[in-house]
């Protein structure tokens, strides 16, 4: 693998050695592989800078935003042709995205009602409960954060925000049109349930405890 330039100048796609096209479980495979293998503490094959180097690619990559804006600065994914419109298809899209856009801050809220300590939602997972493309979720995610309906934490991991939370209100979403969205495997079974139920009061009452703790210093 040749040696990548630094920081933002390199192809992060050749960096992982993934197609533009790669979805996000080869890109996590391919971190998973080039990580351990330039990994400093491994005597073998360590390389501090393409240790680095996969780190960012993968960072951006599996950002859906900076993902694009990455392809976009490259000019991926750019017909040679120029730009063509859709067509009868993208009106077809329009109520399409509007709902899968709430589908997903309704998974974000539903993070949020029930586990307050932890909101936060990974990408991957929302890809494992919501039947859409990896473009839809891109168009979709980047929508949320312009509109401040959702945020990345730390950890890159999505959470609603209180402007997602009064927009899911004021809309009200209709079930079957959320419910359509998501993933037979994703629903949750009364057993669960119960189990959920369990979490949420534990949940609540150790973020309570943090919060007198706070108030107490």
């Amino acid at each position: 693998m040749p040696t990548p330039s630094a920081g933002k100048f390199q192809n992060h796609y050749q960096v992982l050695e993934i197609d533009p096209e790669s979805v996000s479980e080869t890109i996590q495979r391919a971190h998973a592989t080039f990580a351990q293998k330039y990994h400093p503490r491994n005597s073998a094959t360590g390389n501090a800078e393409m240790f680095d180097a996969v780190n960012l690619a993968f960072e951006v990559l599996s950002d859906p935003m900076r993902r694009r804006e990455f392809d976009e600065s490259k000019g991926i994914g750019q017909d040679a042709g120029g730009p063509k419109f859709n067509g009868v298809e993208f009106f077809g899209a329009l109520g399409r995205e509007t709902f899968l856009r709430s589908t997903i801050l309704c998974l974000l809220y539903d993070r949020r009602r029930t586990r307050p300590s932890a909101p936060g939602v990974s990408m991957r997972t929302i890809e494992v409960m919501v039947e859409a493309t990896a473009v839809e979720l891109s168009s979709a995610l980047w929508y949320l954060k312009q509109r401040g309906l959702a945020s990345s934490d730390d950890r890159s991991s999505l959470q609603i925000t209180a402007d997602g939370m009064d927009f899911l209100v004021q809309e009200k979403p209709l079930l079957e049109d959320v419910m359509a969205f998501i993933k037979p495997s994703a629903i949750a079974t009364s057993h669960e349930r119960v189990a959920a139920a369990k979490t949420i009061g534990e949940s609540v009452l150790s973020t309570l405890n943090h919060a007198l703790v706070g108030t107490s210093d």
